[in-house]
């Protein structure tokens, strides 16, 4: 038996038959006597083809069973086709006489380093994304097919690592599961995973020789371990085990349309947190109460430049007449810290996680908050919408919104522009800062929103993103609930609701602390809300006391 460690991108445990993948390389000759005009050519027909053949995907996932979100994926990658750094980078390889497929090569691999270099393990994935559009070039240049994996009977798929185009592709309905060599947890093929709900371990370190193929593979997600040709008595127990989780899922779809109360009568709402417009589906069909978190920042991580209030309008209003009349909350942009566009031209920073990020980026530069909340304001007239400010730590701060939506409210109105004049405003509560002073902040603020992850990191003076800590990275830790604990009571003093929409929200560990403490609401991953339901329907929490 072969026994490997790796990481899960998804819960769960897939047994089947194993098919080993090895992708085939490409030879490229490195002389320097080649046309240049030429080789210009042929790049620029191969970067065509390349947009055209994601176009294509882009629309065979909208049509197939990934979310919209995930969908997107292909444009991004369209835009790293199109990218000008690329393109420059291609152009200049070509000048000095090196073929096409020398120039996009190596080009990929220099932006492919970059962002392998970079801090922040989101970034850091997207290094796969540059190689994959690089890889599709170069098979458009040599004339070859796109990589197909054709799978005819379930099967769990093992490689190197797989691309976002191979996995959509894919008949999902026979993918059990797949391993990776290479990769991590926050890729887009590990996206997918979890989108499309198949187990899946990335980064074992080494790839399962061909010798294995065809025979019985265990993916065992939650102790992140991976069983090649186990012992009949071992896979036997996993092919149970996996039969209790499916019936477990099953049986999870009778709660659609149940409230979210616990024995003795205790409701919270349960909302969801997206990334864009086409996740909408994904929230109604996993029966979310709303959107608690719409992640705007993602508008201006996959633009070239500020989206306009017109771009913005048309994502938002998109939204919220899906959702009318659930109710939607949308967070102002969160660029900064670990999530970085080119055209902000922010300058590098020691410890960006405590920089310039989020209002403060806005703080210097009002227009980009005020075309928002102006995009935002068009679209409180199409439904149920409220806005919440990240990163607030004081009064002031709060004020300095509050007067901008004041100025936003006065030109649409000047306009004769629709909105709703009452629009909630709302703000995160994700520093000790702002949970110090929620008392102060609660007279003011619409609602609350406890950003648990910052607010972990904060506290414990850990960084998140630095794996070398995360042993010590207590989410439970008493100085956090009890920071936790206050903001929601002082808000209650004041008549306003509370909100959970970090990691903790979907910790089952913690879903009687917070029904006890009085939080109005908990926003989770749409995969997330019927096992929070049924957690939450389990409780007593009188006999609890």
């Amino acid at each position: 038996m072969l026994q490997l460690k790796g990481k899960s991108v998804f819960e769960g445990i897939a047994v089947g038959t194993l098919k080993v993948i090895i992708h085939q390389t490409i030879d490229i000759s490195a002389a320097k006597d080649f046309a240049p005009e030429a080789e210009r050519q042929r790049f620029f027909s191969a970067r065509e083809q390349t947009t055209t053949y994601l176009d294509t995907l882009y629309r065979r996932a909208i049509a197939g069973n990934v979310g919209g979100a995930e969908a997107e994926i292909f444009r991004m990658h369209r835009m790293m086709a199109e990218d000008l750094d690329f393109e420059d980078g291609v152009t200049a390889a070509i000048a000095e006489g090196h073929c096409a497929e020398y120039a996009v090569k190596q080009t990929g691999e220099t932006l492919a380093a970059m962002f392998a270099a970079m801090d922040d393990e989101y970034m850091k994935a997207r290094a796969a994304d540059v190689e994959d559009v690089a890889r599709q070039m170069l098979r458009n240049l040599k004339g070859l097919p796109s990589e197909t994996v054709v799978i005819e009977e379930p099967c769990i798929l093992a490689s190197d690592d797989f691309s976002p185009s191979e996995i959509v592709k894919l008949d999902s309905a026979k993918l059990l599961g797949f391993i990776t060599a290479n990769g991590s947890a926050n890729s887009h093929t590990a996206i997918l995973a979890r989108t499309l709900g198949i187990p899946a371990i990335v980064a074992t370190g080494e790839q399962i020789p061909s010798d294995y193929d065809g025979k019985t593979v265990v993916i065992d997600c939650d102790r992140q371990q991976v069983l090649v040709d186990p012992p009949k008595r071992e896979a036997d127990r996993y092919i149970a085990l996996a039969k209790q989780q499916a019936a477990k899922k099953e049986a999870l779809t009778a709660l659609i349309g149940k409230p979210n109360e616990t024995l003795d009568g205790k409701s919270i709402d349960v909302f969801c947190n997206v990334g864009n417009s086409k996740d909408v589906p994904l929230v109604l069909k996993n029966d979310g109460g709303g959107i608690g978190l719409f992640r705007s920042e993602f508008l201006y991580l996959e633009s070239r430049d500020y989206p306009t209030e017109e771009e913005q309008f048309r994502q938002y209003r998109a939204t919220v007449e899906a959702m009318n009349p659930r109710p939607v909350v949308i967070r102002t942009m969160d660029i900064g810290a670990d999530k970085q566009a080119d055209y902000f031209r922010l300058d590098p920073e020691e410890n960006p996680a405590l920089g310039y990020r989020s209002l403060r980026i806005c703080f210097d530069r009002p227009e980009i908050m005020e075309t928002q909340l102006s995009a935002l304001y068009r679209a409180s007239a199409f439904g149920n919408l409220m806005v919440m400010i990240p990163m607030i730590i004081s009064e002031k701060e709060l004020d300095w919104v509050l007067d901008a939506a004041e100025r936003v409210r006065k030109n649409l109105a000047e306009r004769g522009v629709a909105f709703n004049p009452d629009m909630p405003i709302g703000i995160m509560i994700e520093t000790p800062a702002a949970a110090l002073i929620s008392d102060v902040l609660a007279k003011k603020a619409a609602f609350f929103s406890i950003g648990t992850n910052d607010l972990t990191q904060y506290t414990l003076a850990i960084d998140r993103q630095n794996a070398k800590l995360e042993p010590l990275l207590d989410r439970h830790h008493p100085a956090l609930l009890r920071l936790i604990e206050m903001t929601v009571a002082n808000a209650h003093k004041e008549g306003k609701w509370v909100g959970i929409c970090g990691e903790l929200a979907r910790d089952l560990d913690l879903t009687d602390f917070f029904l006890k403490i009085g939080v109005d609401e908990l926003s989770v991953s749409p995969a997330y809300v019927l096992p929070l339901r049924e957690k939450i329907r389990s409780l007593n929490l009188k006999k609890a006391r």
